[in-house]
């Protein structure tokens, strides 16, 4: 009985020593940032300008599946904040400035219902790095040498591009990355 006593209790204190205080991952620890654009006033480039009813679209690699992101559905903003591909180089958004939805003329099948409106294609390229952060939170990655290019589609209400830095990467969500104006 005593040599059970002993081992339960060799047990516990084992048990308690193989874990650290970094053994989870804190929600303020900084993990994949997203890439900040700010939209602006084409006249007047010193200032932030809405985009109304705009819809942001994700473009899946090899596939015509689109699907909204949840943040920017008929939204008014001067700024968003995209997620770029972790497992690819390129990332591609529909931005659809002053979106409606088009029933297709069955107002009662939402089935077939899609969004209209100005649709300007952007396409981000980059190379990712994976950094450690830490044994609880793992990895996160980071993207250096980013581009952002407009699509030309003849009608494009996004006119122009600017990133903030030359080699522009993305390591964090506390400033803008790239500036459009429209």
């Amino acid at each position: 009985m005593k040599k059970i006593s002993l081992l339960i209790l060799m047990m516990f204190i084992v048990g308690n020593y193989s874990c650290e205080r970094d053994d989870i991952c804190p929600g303020s620890t900084a993990t994949t940032p997203r890439l900040l654009i700010d939209f602006l006033d084409s006249t007047d480039q010193d200032n932030m300008k809405n985009v109304f009813d705009l819809v942001v679209i994700g473009v899946e690699n090899n596939t015509t599946l689109e699907s909204p992101l949840s943040d920017y559905v008929f939204v008014d903003t001067d700024n968003v904040i995209l997620p770029l591909k972790t497992t690819d180089n390129t990332t591609e958004y529909i931005f659809v400035k002053e979106a409606t939805v088009n029933d297709n003329g069955t107002p009662d099948d939402t089935t077939d219902d899609f969004v209209d409106g100005n649709q300007d294609r952007i396409e981000i390229n980059y190379s990712r790095e994976q950094v450690f952060v830490s044994r609880a939170c793992g990895f996160k990655t980071i993207f250096k040498n980013v581009t952002l290019t407009i699509i030309d589609d003849g009608d494009n209400w996004m006119l122009s591009r600017a990133p903030l830095t030359d080699n522009q990467s993305v390591e964090d969500e506390t400033t803008t990355h790239f500036n459009i104006t429209h």
